[in-house]
């Protein structure tokens, strides 16, 4: 699986599975079968209430868990060390790779500094920022000790968020997209434009999306239940988008937001 080095020489895979309304024995289910495919970034969240699910499906598989990169995010801004804590112990593990402020919850910085503390004790390999926009992202970045290593926000080829792409990389925050097929609206799949560039490489409109993604050092992660899917956006990484199909795509964005998040 290709990766990315964040900016304190961690290694983060490009793609990974979403967890977003997983629950229980699908979650479950669904991390056992991504594991199996060759995933080794798992995203999940406190508010998706099941990290349990989550460590449970990590424990029982046979990989070792340093080459698994889990993602994690705070829901609250009350009790933040023993929030960590405890999704430490519902994951099962003595780390976590990477931890994220999930919103802006307004005493942001004080949230943050405490997991400094956590990244310097080595519990957290990585800390950042999802759902942060302009003077909420600048409030942690101009105050912090540790710069943030990734930021995720909503991202896919009709909102390509191309100048604060622009400001993370300068700043050397690593971008990760969640819904990166924005939840397949606006026929998103049946776009012409992707099916026919999919049909120069042998492609569906997914792994175009997802490889446009990539390609762009851009993290996705898609989530889904069903193993045939998993295995269809795993299979990007044996093709290259060109100059040309780069450029096209990059027309598709519409530059606003499809989830009202921020434009």
């Amino acid at each position: 699986m290709p990766h990315l080095t964040l900016n304190n020489g961690v290694k983060m895979p490009l793609l990974g599975l979403g967890t977003y309304q997983l629950l229980g024995k699908e979650c479950q289910r669904a991390v056992t079968d991504a594991l199996e495919v060759g995933y080794r970034l798992i995203d999940t969240a406190q508010y998706y209430n099941n990290e349990s699910n989550v460590g449970a499906a990590i424990k029982e598989s046979s990989i070792d868990r340093k080459e698994l990169f889990v993602v994690t995010k705070l829901r609250s801004g009350k009790n933040v060390a023993s929030s960590i804590e405890e999704s430490l112990e519902r994951l099962q593990s003595d780390y976590i790779d990477l931890l994220l402020i999930h919103w802006v919850m307004g005493n942001d910085l004080e949230i943050y500094k405490i997991m400094e503390e956590y990244y310097k004790k080595g519990k957290l390999k990585a800390i950042g920022l999802s759902n942060f926009y302009d003077a909420n992202y600048f409030n942690i970045i101009n105050n912090c000790e540790i710069k943030p290593q990734a930021i995720q926000q909503e991202m896919h080829v009709l909102y390509q968020n191309k100048q604060r792409r622009l400001q993370y990389q300068k700043d050397e925050i690593a971008l990760m997209a969640w819904s990166p097929f924005g939840a397949g609206r606006e026929n998103i799949f049946k776009n012409p434009v992707l099916l026919k560039i999919g049909e120069k490489y042998g492609k569906t409109a997914a792994q175009v999306i997802l490889r446009f993604l990539v390609q762009n050092n851009i993290v996705a992660i898609p989530k889904t239940s069903k193993k045939e899917r998993m295995q269809e956006n795993i299979n990007i990484f044996d093709f290259s988008l060109d100059t040309q199909d780069l450029d096209t795509i990059a027309t598709l964005d519409r530059g606003k937001s499809l989830f009202g998040w921020y434009s």
